[in-house]
């Protein structure tokens, strides 16, 4: 076997949601190790957050500057970077490691900005070294199931994609009750210009886009802000035109109370329909037209190879949220390890700086669209 690859982290301190899952998958398959880290923009909280995950001090940074450049010069450096900092902070870490070589693995959305997203996409079409967007819910078994269903045309060429994304968490203004999730998701100056729609919308548009193998063309969306004095959208509704003719819907909503995760995928074609629940992700649900509804189970009969590769346990043993983190994990070790400065990156299906800047013209034009009364935008 081959050493796991040495990496670090940005951001993922106390208190924080998204460092400890990509701690976790990172290490799920033994691919990486964790040696070093600018854990907060806090130093006495960096240095506690270091010393709770057992790093070496001397590794623990006070920021993401001194961190790229002091483990650029070691001879033991890290090798990948993770990056799970709000998303203002996106764009400046993935440049200062870039430009030292050092592969990043970045947290979704791409940028706080759409100005900021294509900047960075100048930086890493130049980079010698690999840029990573981990909108996780692609690691899925039965997404990729789904994926080579749709491609092999089981529905025939696509007519409708409905995809929803609903949360409940800030029913209530968590802002301004001292969650600090809350209080940067809601902040524009943080989150950038989407609130749920850039959070989850762009998960959904992700999801909807992968599965498919289209791309939105056009859309036409309504957001709304229901939390008292809340600046950024916590409801949204959008209707899609996919190039190609399909038609779609998306929902995302984090104020809708008795839904905790609900991301929910849904695609009809003249030969059949697809629909897949987050909430219960080793199951999808195959109607071929005129016939009865078919539950395919990860593991089971009719799950083909794209679902198995990236399965851990036998059928009926429930994988998830963790476990689909982690296959992007794993991809990426693979490709860090084909990587060759110069040359093209490896084949796969991990999310990179392309699917990055879709979901930032997915945010533009969903806000465009709703600050001119619901009109239709072009991406």
């Amino acid at each position: 076997m081959s050493a796991p690859i040495r990496l670090g982290m940005v951001g993922g301190g106390q208190g924080a949601f998204i460092g400890a899952v990509h701690r976790i998958a990172a290490r799920l398959d033994g691919e990486f190790t964790l040696v070093a880290g600018a854990l907060s923009s806090t130093p006495e909280r960096a240095r506690e957050s270091a010393a709770a995950l057992g790093l070496d001090p001397a590794r623990s940074y006070a920021g993401f500057e001194q961190m790229a450049a002091a483990e650029a010069d070691r001879p033991d450096g890290i090798e990948a970077v993770a990056i799970v900092t709000p998303n203002h902070m996106h764009v400046p870490a993935a440049k200062a490691f870039l430009a030292r070589g050092i592969h990043v693995i970045c947290d979704k959305p791409l940028a706080a900005t759409e100005e900021d997203a294509d900047s960075l996409a100048e930086v890493v079409r130049v980079a010698d070294a690999l840029f990573i967007l981990t909108h996780n819910y692609t690691g899925y078994p039965m997404i990729r199931q789904a994926r080579e269903m749709v491609a092999a045309g089981a529905l025939g060429p696509l007519r409708l994609v409905q995809v929803e994304y609903v949360q409940d968490w800030l029913t209530r203004p968590l802002e301004a009750e001292g969650s600090k999730q809350a209080e940067w998701r809601t902040d524009p100056a943080r989150s950038g210009a989407g609130g749920a729609v850039g959070d989850i919308g762009t998960h959904a548009h992700n999801l909807a886009c992968f599965v498919s193998g289209l791309e939105v063309e056009e859309l036409a969306a309504d957001l709304q802000s229901f939390g008292t004095g809340r600046r950024l959208d916590d409801n949204g509704h959008v209707m899609l035109r996919f190039r190609g003719g399909a038609r779609g819907m998306l929902w995302c909503s984090q104020v809708a109370p008795g839904n905790e995760n609900g991301l929910r995928l849904r695609l009809y074609g003249p030969a059949g329909g697809l629909e897949w629940h987050q909430e219960q992700p080793n199951h999808l649900w195959f109607t071929p037209e005129g016939g009865p509804t078919q539950r395919l189970t990860r593991g089971g009969p009719g799950a083909g190879p794209a679902a198995a590769v990236v399965s851990r346990t036998p059928s009926g043993h429930p994988e998830g949220y963790l476990e689909g983190f982690a296959n992007l994990y794993t991809e990426a070790a693979a490709a860090i390890r084909g990587f060759a400065p110069g040359g093209p990156p490896a084949p796969g299906l991990l999310p990179g700086v392309e699917a990055g800047l879709s979901g930032m013209r997915f945010i533009t034009a969903c806000v465009r669209s709703s600050q001119a009364n619901a009109a239709w935008v072009r991406l």
